[in-house]
């Protein structure tokens, strides 16, 4: 299976750097051109590159301050960033790995020895982001985890409160669970937890949205940039696909089947307000979904 190519970033003011950069590494990689600073940090926000070729000497803002602002976002901290630049006192490269870049390269320079040096920190990229999502990964199911749950919900709210744009939460619990393995058997659970977490991953249409195992029987889906009739129409396809798989759960109060009781929560954050606020929101309309029979939706809307 071919590999997925790499992005990388390139920023700088001179159209001729970046046409020099780019003919070097458009054969192997995506590449995505900023010509200041500020445009730099947004793109890396939006875009997240696997990499970030910066020049140093920019009018609006040096590379040193967009490399600080970048190490300082956690949306952007773990991008690798090589400086190329043509300052090349001993000083201004101390400067530049000191406030985190992983390379310095010096103008003039030859373009193979680019290709490499590009090459050799893109493959570490790639097998850091193995490590991190095998740790990020629930080993049952193969979705994220609680863990990667919490550090997307943390991205993802940050990044709402800065666009001003809504983000919904789904939160939802297979009813009667503890029944069914005791019943059926945990082997059985497991196979059912396996079923739901495909069913749920096959439901998320956007790259930009995530299902995670939040424990146990709990799952959770995140979608950034999604007013509440958008989450309410999702939630329902959720319920009613898991009710088509038909799973049997003989000890169930609430159908024949295995279902879902399901919490909505809608906001546009501001500023200061706490994330904890919006997870609680749909925790709690989860529960009373419970109380009020399972299999059901409870929904609702801070926008």
């Amino acid at each position: 299976m071919k590999e997925k190519r790499q992005t990388v970033l390139i920023v700088d003011d001179s159209q001729t750097n970046v046409m020099v950069l780019g003919e070097a590494l458009n054969e192997e990689h995506d590449l995505l051109v900023a010509t200041s600073g500020t445009e730099a940090l947004a793109m890396a926000a939006a875009h997240n590159p696997d990499l970030i070729l910066l020049d140093i000497m920019m009018p609006d803002m040096d590379g040193y301050e967009v490399c600080e602002r970048l190490k300082a976002d956690p949306a952007t901290r773990d991008i690798p960033v090589i400086f190329v630049t043509s300052m090349s006192k001993d000083e201004d490269e101390e400067r530049g790995l000191e406030i985190g870049g992983m390379d310095y390269i010096t103008r003039p320079f030859s373009i193979p020895i680019i290709r490499a040096r590009v090459r050799i920190h893109l493959e570490l990229k790639r097998y850091r982001d193995f490590l991190e999502n095998l740790v990020a990964t629930d080993g049952l199911t193969g979705i994220p985890n609680r863990r990667q749950f919490d550090e997307f919900m943390v991205k993802e709210w940050r990044r709402a409160v800065r666009t001003r744009m809504p983000i919904s939460l789904i939160l939802m619990d297979i009813d009667f669970f503890k029944a069914y393995n005791d019943h059926y058997g945990h082997l059985a659970g497991d196979d059912c937890l396996k079923r739901l977490a495909d069913e749920l991953r096959e439901c998320l249409r956007r790259p930009s949205d995530l299902v995670a195992r939040y424990g146990g029987e709990e799952f959770a889906c995140i979608l950034p940039e999604t007013d509440h009739e958008g989450a309410l129409l999702l939630a329902n396809t959720i319920r009613n696909r898991v009710k088509a798989l038909g799973i049997p759960h003989a000890h169930s109060d609430a159908a024949d089947h295995i279902t879902l009781s399901i919490g909505v929560a809608t906001c546009t954050p501001e500023e200061g307000q706490s994330i904890v606020e919006l997870i609680s929101d749909a925790d709690d309309l989860m529960y009373e979904a419970k109380r009020g029979g399972r299999d059901q939706i409870r929904h609702r809307s801070a926008e």
